[in-house]
């Protein structure tokens, strides 16, 4: 199965490049989305959400991947320079990936990523904080 997979971030040279990792992957980026109304956009469209927490419009991430997962039956994982922000798990978020990321890491994140969204078995990556 293929995923189509958006990413939620604003600084856009850091967008494009969880992009290309993204495809490197063999999965299909469906876009990337600065705010929360950017989002709403382009929710329709994938399967799995690499979210930052802050955003263009403020510290929205984390409210924009509850409604990812919640209307979209969304997986979501989040990847941000303050995962101590991210707080609780809800249904469909996988856990939080701390950045600066190596690229290395981010690989492995998504994969475990896809393998979760597949009902696949797979080991989490050493960085990533999986939720319980």
């Amino acid at each position: 199965m293929s995923c189509n997979i958006m990413v939620v971030e604003d600084e856009i040279f850091v967008a494009t490049e969880i992009e290309y990792v993204v495809e490197e992957l063999g999965y299909r980026p469906v876009g990337i989305a600065a705010d929360t109304a950017s989002a709403i956009k382009l929710g329709p469209l994938a399967d799995i959400a690499l979210v930052d927490l802050n955003l263009r419009d403020g510290a929205t991430g984390r409210d924009i991947g509850r409604m990812l997962a919640e209307r979209h039956g969304m997986t979501v994982l989040f990847m941000t320079a303050n995962p101590s922000q991210v707080g609780e798990a809800f249904p469909g978020a996988v856990g939080v990936l701390p950045k600066p990321v190596a690229e290395e890491d981010l690989k492995a994140a998504v994969r475990y990523t896809v393998a979760l969204r597949e009902a696949r078995q797979a080991h989490a990556p050493a960085r990533l904080r999986v939720f319980a």
